[in-house]
């Protein structure tokens, strides 16, 4: 056998079991996401929230308990998150909700949210349905053309 035949079924093998690595740990990470979606379902709640504000922040600038960004594992730390400032109650506090919902959580309005934790799962909105988007501001010209 030549050497080109050599290396080519090393590279063959090393894909192969490179390929195989991945599937298990895609099947093992798939697995703990489930327990976790599970944990969040059987902890959630319903709360009347007024929401102040919203956006994507990183971790360190979101405002969230110390002992939440020491909990975060070191990728999630860089990456934004989308942040969301309410009043429950009381009392101000800042969650993170699931990038499913961030955009259909309207900013200064009250709303019925499904909470576990810190974490927004779900929103309804109290007066008004939430299944409509916000209208956009149109620009200067179309505003123009339009006339």
């Amino acid at each position: 056998m030549s050497t080109l035949t050599i290396v080519l079924l090393v590279i063959l093998v090393i894909l192969i079991i490179a390929l195989v690595a991945l599937y298990f740990f895609g099947k093992k990470a798939q697995k703990k996401q489930e327990e976790q979606q599970a944990q969040i379902e059987a902890a959630k709640q319903t709360v009347s929230m007024l929401i102040i504000d919203k956006k994507r922040l990183p971790l360190k600038e979101s405002g969230l308990p110390q002992m939440v960004i020491d909990q975060a594992p070191k990728l999630m730390r860089r990456s934004k998150l989308p942040i969301v400032k309410a009043k429950v109650g009381p009392k101000i506090s800042v969650l993170i909700a699931d990038e499913k919902i961030f955009e259909q959580i309207p900013v200064k309005k009250e709303v019925k949210a499904e909470v576990s934790g810190l974490y927004i799962v779900g929103v309804r909105g109290i007066r008004g349905s939430l299944d409509t988007p916000p209208a956009k501001k149109k620009g200067f010209f179309k505003k123009l053309f339009k006339k």
